[in-house]
């Protein structure tokens, strides 16, 4: 059985087939692309789209399967200017009815196995999930082609600013030996 979804922000666990999969593909319309842009301090978000599949997993977990498309303009972190980036990645997560139990006693806690292991509620957000990969898939860093970063030196009125040379940690080493030099020559 295959189902198409569409702007649908959930779906309830209990209208999922238990023997085949369930497919959606969501792909917002211009007004929620604007309201996710905004919310990601994105300058704009041109495509989005989320295709993928619920799995049952056994008798009452789910496996979803899916693949996010973006196109996102973000700011240069140099220049300002707009950057535009392309997204198309992998989406999995496991909805479980039971999460492995953590001795809450032990001072240190180890994660699960299973990084993408969620608690199954009573329904699954798609529609957040897809936020959500979009937020953790975005580039840290969007650089315009050919910008580079200047040499800035910043400090406190009346005191000599510190620059990249001097923060070199054999800098005062390579000085001193030079001068040390200097002096055998004479």
């Amino acid at each position: 059985m295959t189902n198409q979804i569409h702007n649908i922000p959930s779906v309830r666990v209990a209208d999922l087939p238990q023997n085949s999969p369930f497919s959606f593909k969501i792909k917002p319309d211009q007004a929620e692309l604007s309201k996710i842009s905004k919310d990601l301090e994105l300058l704009e978000l041109r495509k989005l789209s989320f295709a993928g599949a619920l799995h049952p997993q056994g008798k009452s977990d789910w496996t979803l399967k899916a693949v996010i498309g973006a196109t996102v303009v973000q700011p240069c972190v140099i220049t300002l200017e707009p950057v535009t980036s392309r997204i198309d990645v992998p989406v999995e997560r496991h909805f479980l009815s039971l999460m492995p139990e953590i001795d809450s006693e032990e001072e240190e806690i180890e994660m699960p196995e299973d990084e993408n292991a969620e608690l199954l509620g009573d329904q699954i957000d798609l529609a957040e999930i897809m936020r959500e990969s979009l937020a953790l898939n975005l580039p840290l860093f969007p650089r315009a082609q050919n910008a580079e970063l200047e040499e800035n030196a910043f400090t406190e009125p009346g005191k000599k600013a510190m620059t990249d040379e001097d923060a070199r940690p054999f800098a005062g080493l390579a000085a001193l030996r030079e001068s040390l030099s200097d002096k055998d020559r004479e």
